[in-house]
């Protein structure tokens, strides 16, 4: 399989910056803003609700609290089926959306659903991907991971966020791939409704690793309950995380970025969704906002509008590829 050119062109479609789009919203003010987050809280999603909802507050961008709700299931599917069917035309609310909805897009993983049913308002940003273990766990690096997946690969179980064949999924078989382990389907990996549940059954030691995001594990480095074996990023990052080592710098060179946006119900105003946009590009330039990603390990990802719909397009159709030569999609 080679995954080496797909993995390379999400990587820096990741990494592009678009100036902002200055939309205008003047006809449209949200009565009760409300932030959906497929996903039981403590994941990536629920970050993406909660830390923009209060900042767009902060920053007088809404007029009131954003109301977030976290509706799991189906790795975001639940949610997805439930904007489309129930709440299409809604204008007060905006949804929680990563590379994994767009891997569960593009692996026709929504029942029913496409990618074309709902409306892409803009991106604040790119998590990268880590692989870490419990605290106490014998395994220090990387590699030593991998050594035990190939001597046995029954023995190690990884759990993450998204469901099988998912981006937490798809994160660790590049990894798998590029540490050498020709049969990346030997890897175990076990799927969990949230990353938050996922480091919960880590150090219960139901799982021997656990892969996700930089965002949803810091919490869980800085309580002290696990260690990133990798980040998996082109090079070290700065400030608070630059102890964590790449994957890349201990010889497997894996990257992954997950993108983190929005999008809003198909049948949304124009009105509403200029709106909803204006405001998304407005906190992404803001100080405040780049305080927030520079804590959280989040970087640049500018997108907007009409580009964010088509950089969601050509990442469904990237993953699809990916897909395909892994055996996930015929």
């Amino acid at each position: 399989m080679q995954l080496t050119n797909i993995r390379r062109g999400l990587t820096v479609a990741a990494m592009l910056v678009c100036a902002p789009i200055a939309a205008a919203a003047q006809d449209f003010t949200p009565e009760t803003p409300e932030c959906i987050a497929p996903a039981n809280p403590g994941g990536g999603w629920d970050f993406t609700c909660r830390q923009v909802g209060k900042t767009l507050q902060d920053l007088g961008l809404i007029p009131s609290t954003m109301q977030v709700v976290n509706l799991s299931g189906g790795g975001g599917g639940v949610a997805f089926a439930e904007v489309v069917n129930k709440r299409n035309d809604e204008n007060d609310l905006i949804i929680a959306a990563s590379s994994a909805t767009a891997t569960r897009l593009a692996q026709n993983a929504y029942p029913g659903n496409t990618m074309d049913q709902v409306r892409w308002l803009g991106s604040i940003g790119a998590d990268y991907g880590v692989i870490a273990v419990a605290a106490d766990s014998e395994i220090e690096t990387l590699p030593e991971l991998m050594e035990q997946i190939k001597a046995n690969p029954s023995s190690i179980s990884i759990g993450g966020g998204s469901a099988v064949g998912g981006w937490d999924h798809l994160k660790v078989l590049i990894a798998a791939q590029e540490a050498g382990i020709e049969d990346v389907r030997s890897v175990k990996y076990i799927a969990f409704a949230g990353g938050g549940e996922a480091v919960t059954q880590l150090l219960a030691g139901s799982l021997q690793a656990f892969t996700g995001d930089l965002s949803e594990a810091r919490g869980f480095v800085e309580s002290g309950d696990i260690k990133v074996l990798a980040v998996l990023a082109p090079e070290r990052l700065e400030g608070d995380f630059a102890e964590f080592p790449t994957a890349r710098e201990q010889g497997i060179d894996a990257i992954g970025a997950n993108w983190r946006g929005f999008y809003a119900p198909g049948n949304m105003s124009d009105a509403a969704y200029d709106y909803w946009v204006d405001r998304i590009a407005t906190l992404y330039d803001s100080d405040e906002w780049k305080t927030v990603m520079e804590n959280n390990g989040l970087a640049p990802l500018d997108l907007q509008g009409e580009e964010f719909q088509t950089f969601v397009a050509d990442s469904v159709q990237s993953i699809q590829e990916l897909s395909r030569e892994i055996g996930i999609l015929q």
